[in-house]
């Protein structure tokens, strides 16, 4: 199961270390995305080089290839993927949202069409946490319906209804010991929110998260909506924030309290030359980079930016070399867990507010658009 213990607060911010069978995560704590298994462009005994101690993996794509009994049988997904920390296991609710137009939602769960290949497949909670236990994460996520925003209010009523619905159905499902997250919907309404964690927190799971952000709300939207949800969710569990990923929102949901993220930002960004700095973000297949021997950022010590320049980036990138993809995924990882690891100090000295205003500060003050 799931131990979780709070070892500083800094007003509502806080460290945390989360403890699992195969390992102790450090909380505030971003889990690089391997939806299928890996994270793009890395090998794992290079996510641990920059300091990743848990990894997100997703049912639904895991469920169509390989298939979880493939899984199962060659012994889970920690001796499948060769990561020996743990893992989070996304529901297949995400793709409720962005799958919508292969899928129809019913009360029994969701029937889609494979975006592999079309064939017919039905999730519904209890296979959803079957499949799961099969692949042996760490943590499940209960199958939710999440909707794109703006939605409708009945729309948005009908399913967070639906999730608390769900929620119940998975808690039945679970036989083994592996730990199991409820998920509060409600897009950006305050009403819906409150009723929703109301229903999630009071079925005892293991920890709790806010789900259906990051959607097409404006972010303004999505920080108030996080500021208001997570005081009405159980301190003692922890609070993770699904999907969300540009370091603003990281350190603003780190000021409500929040614990554990996601995002693909920084691997996608890296495949397309978005390079993450202290000062912005950096397009690196612009042609200004042609001849710069600088390194992408000399405080950085990461191997990309101790070994390569500027230039090298940018010929890789243009070139469409692999290396591209692995120098650019390496920096960013490295970026977003470093800034957890600024984030967890500045939390125990007592100073994170001051930390991130500084940090937003030099971060915006150059921010490209790629």
């Amino acid at each position: 199961m799931l131990h979780f213990q709070i070892t500083a607060n800094d007003g509502a911010a806080r460290t945390g270390e989360l403890r699992v069978k195969a390992g102790v995560v450090h909380t505030p704590a971003f889990m690089p995305v391997g939806t299928l298994g890996t994270v793009k462009a890395m090998t794992p005994e290079e996510l641990r080089e920059v300091g990743a101690e848990i990894v997100l993996a997703n049912t639904y794509h895991l469920h169509l290839r390989p298939g979880e009994q493939v899984v199962e049988n060659l012994g889970g997904l920690h001796s499948f993927m060769h990561w020996e920390g743990p893992i989070l296991t996304d529901s297949g609710g995400y793709q409720v949202f962005s799958l919508s137009a292969l899928n129809t939602v019913e009360e029994q769960g969701v029937h889609f069409r494979s975006h592999l290949d079309g064939s017919a497949l039905f999730l519904s909670p209890e296979s959803a946490v079957g499949i799961q236990e099969a692949l042996g994460s760490d943590i499940m996520m209960c199958l939710d319906h999440v909707l794109a925003l703006p939605a409708q209010e009945a729309d948005l009523e009908d399913a967070v209804a639906r999730t608390g619905r769900w929620a119940k159905r998975c808690l039945e499902a679970r036989r083994g010991a592996q730990a199991l997250f409820g998920i509060v919907q409600g897009g950006t309404s305050q009403t819906l929110r409150h009723r929703s964690a109301e229903e999630i927190c009071a079925l005892g799971f293991d920890g709790h998260a806010l789900g259906g952000l990051s959607v097409g709300e404006a972010p303004q939207q999505m920080y108030d909506t996080v500021a208001f949800t997570v005081p009405l969710l159980p301190p003692q569990r922890p609070r993770y924030l699904m999907g969300s990923g540009e370091p603003g929102d990281l350190l603003a949901a780190i000021a409500c309290g929040v614990d554990m993220f996601d995002c693909v930002l920084p691997t996608r960004n890296a495949r397309n030359g978005s390079l993450y700095t202290r000062h912005g973000k950096i397009s690196i297949k612009q042609a200004r980079y042609r001849e710069d021997p600088a390194p992408l950022e000399e405080s950085c010590p990461c191997p990309t930016c101790r070994n390569y320049s500027r230039a090298y980036l940018r010929h890789l990138y243009v070139s469409s070399e692999i290396l591209s993809m692995r120098l650019n995924t390496y920096h960013n990882l490295y970026f977003f867990l470093d800034l957890m690891r600024q984030a967890r100090g500045a939390i125990a000295a007592g100073r994170f507010a001051a930390f991130a205003a500084d940090f937003l500060a030099a971060f915006n003050s150059g921010k490209v658009v790629a």
